[in-house]
């Protein structure tokens, strides 16, 4: 009894090592497959052991395990989501390029010859909401070609369902509505006309040839919507409405906006050229796009500084300290040196050199070589050169100050478009 007591760990020792060597911390082969927890993997706990020795344990027998995967708190998987949801929402809302859109809402309010006020405020407000619904029903309705060419976009890449983003785009076309609303009956038709032309751009239009026109449209109708929200939501200094503002505009109704008519093409011509040249940001090959688009810009910029700058004496809106200084102005205006010693002249002169100087070379580069990187970039060119031609609108009107408070919008987005893309 002793002997077998004796040999039989000596024979169960040479068996062992006849057989095949397994895991050394683990199970031989043919048993279970020993896991461990890896943090360098990634797997959380499932992933195989490697062949090294196991570090001491120090739990007591019967808790190996205890410290895995399904006891440990996690360290970052909840930490990070709230993050990348607000990422990816601010990516399908494409939120750097909301900075080009309260400058509608000023430079109509300056075309219509009043300061920014209440109207002018709540124009601002629906012009965002409205302008983000668009770009969260773009997306919505491109999910299956963005799924192809954009397989990152919030989409198709899962972080934001197709359900989520349609619903966030109807809350928000309701809630611009209901701000154009409180501006008063002519403002929430513009906005009417307004978001019922991103809906048809978005879901129809933007494949076919009239895209360009209709996204041109909107942004007209966008800046035409401050212009009349501004014109008919003016209101006496003691809170009541004031019978020569409010009551003769909105008699006058969608007429309010017609002074404005001529900022609002400007603007919309420079739209129509950037919806052009994205028609080609994905696949790029387009030279002669880039180039109609830079010539058309140039136009555009010498259309502003060949306008007229001074407000008219008499007009609605002027104070009458302009209207007794115009005959100095007009003589001020005679000759060359009083042209160039305006200081609102000088400030228009070079917000519009701001615009050619910022959606300029980009579409130079684009024409030049036409690959969708560059082209991309034109196109992000041309929506962060709507500010400058917003703020040199507005001066031409002859409201510096609103000029260079659209001018302060710069480098805010700027600094979004670093961490999120325009396109």
């Amino acid at each position: 009894m002793r002997w077998r007591r004796n040999t039989l760990p000596a024979v169960l020792a040479a068996t062992l090592s006849v057989l095949p060597s397994g895991r050394r911390n683990g199970y031989s082969h043919g048993g279970p497959t020993a896991v461990t927890e890896d943090s360098l993997s990634g797997a959380g706990g499932t992933a195989p052991a490697p062949d090294r020795p196991e570090p001491p344990s120090t739990s007591r027998p019967g808790e190996q395990g205890a410290h895995t995967a399904a006891g440990r708190p996690d360290t970052g998987s909840d930490r990070g989501e709230p993050r990348q949801r607000l990422r990816a929402w601010a990516e399908l809302l494409r939120v750097s390029a909301l900075f080009s859109v309260p400058g509608d809402a000023l430079a109509g309010a300056a075309a219509v010859g009043r300061r920014p006020g209440r109207g002018t405020a709540l124009a601002i407000g629906a012009s965002l909401c409205l302008y983000e619904a668009g770009m969260a029903l773009n997306d919505w309705a491109d999910r299956d070609e963005d799924a192809v060419d954009r397989p990152h976009r919030p989409i198709p890449s899962g972080r934001i369902s197709p359900a989520a983003a349609l619903g966030a785009a109807g809350v928000l076309t309701a809630a611009g509505l209901a701000l154009a609303a409180r501006a008063g009956r002519p403002a929430l038709t513009v906005a009417t006309g307004l978001a019922a032309t991103v809906w048809a751009y978005d879901l129809h239009l933007k494949h076919t040839k009239a895209g360009p026109a209709a996204m041109a449209a909107a942004r007209s109708l966008d800046l035409l919507l401050g212009a009349t929200a501004t014109a008919t939501g003016v209101r006496a200094p003691g809170g009541t409405s004031a019978p020569d503002n409010v009551a003769a505009a909105a008699h006058r109704g969608l007429p309010a906006c017609l002074p404005a008519l001529p900022a609002a093409l400007v603007l919309g011509a420079h739209t129509y050229g950037v919806t052009a040249v994205s028609r080609h940001e994905t696949q790029g090959g387009s030279t002669g796009t880039p180039l109609a688009v830079l010539a058309t810009t140039t136009a555009l910029a010498a259309a502003v500084l060949r306008e007229s700058w001074g407000r008219a004496p008499g007009r609605s809106g002027t104070r009458r300290a302009e209207a007794d200084a115009g005959p100095v102005a007009r003589r001020l205006d005679t000759g060359p040196l009083g042209k160039v010693t305006d200081p609102v002249r000088l400030l228009a002169i070079t917000l519009t050199g701001a615009y050619l100087r910022t959606a300029g070379p980009p579409l130079l580069h684009a024409a030049l070589n036409p690959s969708p990187p560059l082209t991309q970039r034109a196109v992000g060119g041309g929506i962060r050169a709507m500010i400058p031609l917003q703020a040199a609108l507005a001066a031409r009107a002859g409201a510096p100050v609103t000029a260079l408070a659209v001018m302060g919008l710069v480098p805010l987005a700027r600094s979004l478009a670093r961490k999120v893309s325009l396109t």
